[in-house]
């Protein structure tokens, strides 16, 4: 059994999902990759299945309609721990996220056997975002900002989308009842994990802003993410469960 899992949704990400996938399999070897597609009218999914041919470790699950980056995850997860997977690893489709940074958190992994979440940060000594203007690194540092005063999780970069997770970690907490997307599912799997008592290790990576296709950051997920941890901070003010 393979024992490391990469879940990466698309929606049309046609231009950058196939190059992702050919990066990780010559640098990350003897990794699974898995790719959650939204039924892309673009025709990731296509393309994909052409690359099974290739990669014989490469997996697609395909779905009708666009339901989210927060779905797109459960679905992965609840497919690789059926499998047997020991690591679940979240990673953007768009190459915002480094092949050599995800190696560099698998060796952390590594040195830290018992950890239960590695989050690739840019809010860290070391991290750094590139093609950014400054007022999105100010939008993204003053979210954190107000994410650790509200739930006090210690993490500086609670909505980055770069992840490891154990196995065990997954088993451990209800991520089913996680229904949040975008950055609040990241924030609200942080919360979880952190509830729980598990360790959680910050890796600085630098974060590209994608050079093809379409953002998928909404005005609608950021509201909801605002919404949800006032929500959350209120609750451990008050001390209700």
């Amino acid at each position: 059994m393979r024992t490391r899992l990469i879940i990466v949704p698309t929606y049309n990400e046609l231009t950058n999902a196939p190059l992702l996938i050919r990066r990780i399999f010559k640098h990350i070897p003897n990794s699974d990759v898995l790719v959650v597609d939204d039924g892309s009218p673009d025709k990731t999914g296509d393309a994909i299945r052409e690359l099974q041919q290739e990669f014989p470790t490469l997996h697609l699950l395909e779905r009708k309609t666009k339901l989210g980056l927060g779905s797109a995850y459960r679905l992965g997860f609840a497919w690789g721990l059926e499998r047997g997977y020991e690591e679940l690893i979240e990673m953007d489709a768009d190459l915002s996220h480094r092949v050599r940074d995800l190696k560099t958190m698998i060796d952390e992994k590594k040195s830290q056997p018992m950890t239960d979440l590695v989050i690739g940060s840019r809010w860290i000594s070391g991290g750094r975002t590139e093609n950014w203007s400054k007022g999105r690194e100010l939008l993204s540092r003053g979210a954190n900002l107000y994410v650790r005063a509200m739930l006090g999780l210690g993490v500086k970069d609670s909505t980055a989308g770069f992840r490891i997770y154990s196995a065990a970690m997954l088993r451990r907490l209800d991520f089913q009842s996680i229904k949040s997307d975008g950055y609040s599912f990241q924030i609200e799997m942080t919360r979880a994990v952190h509830k729980l008592g598990g360790k959680i290790i910050e890796v600085p990576i630098t974060f590209r802003e994608r050079k093809n296709g379409v953002s998928k950051m909404s005005k609608k997920i950021v509201r909801e993410a605002m919404f949800l941890v006032t929500t959350w901070g209120l609750k451990r003010l008050f001390r209700i469960s």
